[in-house]
């Protein structure tokens, strides 16, 4: 737990556990359904490993986090004190879309953007079979440039690699312009027209694939 305030206040003794960095984005990343150690660094890609083993040990011992172990697996769920933060992760996500919407470059992120959409992949309206999209972004360190989702009726994999299956729809995009898409700035249709984005396959999959995206957490919050 961080420093203490020395108040009595409630929002106060509340703030010594909850401001420490990454702390809250933690807790965002188990409300979104994370459960092991490294998919919580996948949705933190800039947290330490050691960081989030004491952020995940601070927790625990607060009461907000329960650690359960399966065999070798560990697994990371909310208690019900943890759970009672969602409205206020969902209330700040909300103020931030509405009076914070400029994003600097650094707050960009493949890695962080394929990782949030992948959890969003309607698998109603996905093909029923395998389906592998390609995402490629030109101008990302080589590093980061490529990414694929396997997309399969029951389940989505997320691959920086290739995984040598034959590509549905390559999905060519600029970074800024696909992340405003996916946070309700753009739409799918306008960024096509600009050209920042191109999609290459065969049509019907070309036509279906912004169908295939539930809207993220925030994209249909109203803007002033």
């Amino acid at each position: 737990m961080g420093a203490s305030y020395g108040q009595f206040c409630p929002v106060a003794k509340a703030m010594e556990l909850l401001d420490e960095r990454w702390t809250m984005l933690l807790i965002r990343e188990l409300i979104a359904g994370s459960r092991r150690f490294n998919d919580l660094r996948r949705g933190l890609p800039r947290m330490s490993p050691t960081l989030l083993s004491r952020r995940l040990q601070q927790l625990t011992a607060a009461g907000l986090i329960e650690r359960q172990q399966f065999g070798a697996e560990v697994e990371y769920t909310l208690t019900p004190a943890g759970k009672e933060l969602e409205p206020i992760v969902r209330a700040l996500g909300v103020w931030g879309t509405r009076w914070i919407p400029e994003l600097g470059d650094r707050d960009l992120d493949p890695k962080l953007l394929l990782w949030d959409m992948h959890r969003e992949v309607d698998h109603e309206a996905v093909p029923q079979r395998r389906t592998v999209l390609q995402f490629s972004f030109p101008a990302a360190p080589p590093r980061v440039r490529d990414w694929w989702l396997v997309i399969t009726p029951d389940d989505v994999d997320i691959c920086d690699f290739d995984p040598g299956h034959d590509i549905d729809v390559q999905v060519t995009a600029d970074l800024r312009c696909l992340t405003d898409v996916w946070r309700g700035e753009r739409t799918w249709a306008s960024a096509l027209r600009s050209g920042e984005l191109e999609l290459a396959g065969p049509e019907p999959l070309r036509r279906a694939l912004p169908g295939w995206f539930k809207k993220s957490a925030f994209a249909a919050i109203p803007r002033p």
